[in-house]
């Protein structure tokens, strides 16, 4: 069963399933990552087990609707998210995935706040179709 884990371990996600890819280039993920975008991998909630203390912080995401937070509170890693746009989803960080094989990401969305040197891989849906520099 795959597992994603934050720096210290502490918090933890266990993953039964496969799941989508989204790489997100609004600004709040940005900020949240300090990185120049998100990278969440999507799963069906009872496909995922957490266990360990998590810190939540809930605010409004780009397109208005609220999103939650899930990151370690010793070490501050930004674990998991909930959105009421995905009702019954829950989003894990790629990058606390244990290993290192993934799928490009299915979607890329808020492409309107991409940074120019980002290259997006040709498989991947592009929200929205445009880009701005």
């Amino acid at each position: 069963m795959p597992t994603a884990h934050c720096q210290c371990g502490q918090l933890r996600a266990e993953i039964d399933g496969e799941g989508s890819g989204v790489m997100c280039h609004c600004k709040a993920c940005q900020r949240r990552t300090g990185s120049p975008f998100g990278l969440m991998i999507y799963y069906m909630a009872e496909q995922v087990t957490l266990s360990g203390e998590a810190t939540e912080y809930t605010r409004n995401a780009d397109s208005g609707d609220p999103l939650t937070h899930g990151f370690c509170p010793i070490c501050g890693t930004p674990l998991y998210l909930r959105t009421t746009k995905h009702p019954g989803g829950i989003g894990v960080a790629i990058g606390a995935h244990e290993g290192h094989s993934s799928d490009s990401p299915a979607r890329s969305v808020f492409e309107e706040c991409i940074h120019p040197w980002i290259t997006v891989p040709q498989e991947t849906q592009q929200f929205p179709r445009g880009r701005k520099g």
